[in-house]
């Protein structure tokens, strides 16, 4: 390369990681949102967590075959992206295979990087058709419609091109071609280019370099549109999960002070707390994104819209409206949305008439949730559709005073009579004395 390459490299270079850490700064923005919640506790168990279920996709293999091939690509994809280093060097300074000179140790990684490179593209074709000839019932589900599910093709299009490019520059690289060591895969394919001239296949062997690193910082900068942002998320997502058994749910703490007081026999019920300016009530539930916790939104970022909450979600299952995967694509797209506000607004978010709640996810959807925990379980990377749905149950019950009849029956009725049934609490040992 020349200096002007390498200057283009740099430029390039800096520009495409530039790009990159200015989008993860509002993803962290957007998730410092969300309310404050402690999750440093019992620091081991959650490191097994990450260890466990985002690094060795421990959940992923319950269902084999996906499990499998995403194992393929998840491995093989960060595996081979070791060869970046190379890369940028090269790119920098002008040099080509620079650690070459490492001798049968780089032969051993390229091979390494080759064949998995092979499977990658192998899986990814599967994949292909497993969304796109099968047409796998969680990968048509109307509420992938749309971005949603061309996104998932987009992905699979750019690592078929990336791996492709990955041996077709190998194989036209007439230098390590020579070497014969390496080009475990390459070997077969550099026939294919037998007729043509050396200029010629150093042309081609550039052009797929420059493709091949251009297309991976593309490929970095996309990931922030997409649901592959959990390539990166899923890591802190399972860190900082619930540690708590599936089905317990979180006590809300200004419920519990209430009751604190209530039974505080030395506490005054009639004395008038001392409001300071600009004291906002507390809220009861959550209506929008800001009501959550910092956690669920960093779940709904690292959403991968696999659909395996809602194809094991029961009132789905049973016709109902209700799709998890769409709960928390849903809060995702609100989130964007806040932040969009955000920045047009100089860092304040200006009220624009809209919530999560009504605007995205309806009461419907809400109450057909059985709280089953069904979703929470079989999310691969720890996601909880389940909180943000309890949330905003809370919020429709305390604050709107808004759940279906029946249930508002019988919260009258535990109110009236101390149970769920419609009788005078006298009445309530009765069944005792039925023979």
């Amino acid at each position: 390369m020349d200096y002007l390459d390498n200057l283009f490299f740099a430029i390039l270079l800096i520009c495409g990681f530039g790009y990159f850490f200015t989008n993860i700064k509002k993803i962290k923005r957007n998730i410092n949102l969300g309310i404050a919640i402690d999750r440093t506790d019992n620091p081991s168990a959650r490191w097994k967590n990450m260890a466990m279920i985002a690094l060795g996709q421990s959940k992923m293999v319950k269902r084999p075959v996906a499990g499998i091939l995403h194992i393929i690509v998840y491995v093989g994809f960060v595996i081979i992206n070791i060869e970046l280093l190379e890369i940028i060097i090269d790119g920098l300074f002008g040099t080509h295979r620079v650690f070459s000179s490492m001798g049968a140790l780089y032969g051993l990684l390229i091979s390494s990087f080759e064949i998995l490179a092979l499977l990658v593209l192998v899986a990814v074709i599967v994949f292909w058709i497993r969304r796109n000839v099968i047409k796998l019932k969680r990968f048509i589900n109307p509420d992938l419609n749309g971005f949603p599910k061309n996104d998932g093709n987009y992905i699979l299009y750019f690592e078929m091109v990336l791996m492709t490019l990955f041996l077709v520059m190998n194989a036209t690289d007439t230098h390590f071609q020579l070497l014969n060591s390496g080009n475990i895969v390459s070997q077969f394919i550099t026939p294919i280019f037998s007729g043509v001239s050396t200029s010629n296949l150093h042309l081609i062997e550039r052009t797929a370099w420059w493709l091949h690193i251009s297309g991976i910082l593309v490929f970095l900068n996309y990931l922030y549109f997409s649901k592959h942002l959990h390539i990166l998320l899923a890591f802190p997502n399972t860190y900082f999960a619930d540690l708590n058994p599936l089905g317990e749910l979180s006590n809300l703490e200004a419920v519990t002070n209430e009751v604190k007081l209530m039974m505080d026999p030395n506490a005054d019920l009639f004395a008038t707390p001392v409001a300071t300016e600009g004291d906002v009530p507390a809220k009861f539930g959550a209506s929008d994104v800001q009501d959550l916790n910092w956690v669920q939104l960093l779940n709904a970022y690292t959403c991968t819209e696999c659909g395996r909450c809602t194809s094991s979600c029961p009132a789905n299952l049973t016709g109902k409206k209700l799709s998890p995967r769409k709960i928390m694509m849903d809060t995702r797209d609100r989130l964007e949305e806040v932040g969009r506000n955000i920045d047009a607004n100089k860092g304040v978010f200006i009220p624009d008439n809209k919530t999560l709640l009504n605007d995205y996810i309806t009461p419907e959807e809400l109450w057909a949730c059985t709280s089953c925990n069904a979703c929470v379980e079989e999310c691969p990377i720890n996601i909880s559709p389940l909180s943000i749905i309890i949330d905003m149950r809370r919020y429709l019950v305390m604050e709107q005073s808004a759940a279906p009849m029946p249930l508002n029956a019988m919260m009258t009725n535990v109110e009236n009579n101390g149970a769920p049934w419609q009788y005078n609490q006298q009445d309530r040992l009765n069944w005792k004395n039925e023979s």
